[in-house]
């Protein structure tokens, strides 16, 4: 597993919304407890949705286990689904935000 195609780019997505939102936008919105709240039921959501699309028994969506990091939690979640799952709403909520 080289990780490569899958776990790179979500940890870059991360990173990416990271330095946007502290270097560049500067909204505030990490230190918004709203924005937590949020992003807990958006986690909570995406955990009881992505564990029955990823579930190793009868998988919807299956994964070039080559191209992650091969950690899976819980239900057998690929990890870089939720770095992606946190890059992609919180991108949103920053151009919410600047708006």
């Amino acid at each position: 597993m080289s990780g490569l195609g899958y776990t790179l780019p979500a940890l870059l997505a991360a990173l990416a919304v990271c330095v946007v939102e502290l270097k560049l936008l500067r909204t505030g919105l990490f230190r918004s407890r709203a924005y937590w709240l949020t992003m807990a039921i958006v986690l909570g959501f995406q955990v009881l949705v992505d564990g029955w699309l990823t579930k190793l028994s009868a998988p919807v969506v299956i994964y070039n286990e080559r191209q992650t990091s091969g950690l899976r939690f819980p239900w057998d979640i690929p990890v870089e689904d939720f770095l992606f799952g946190f890059a992609l709403v919180t991108a949103v909520l920053l151009v919410w935000e600047r708006r």
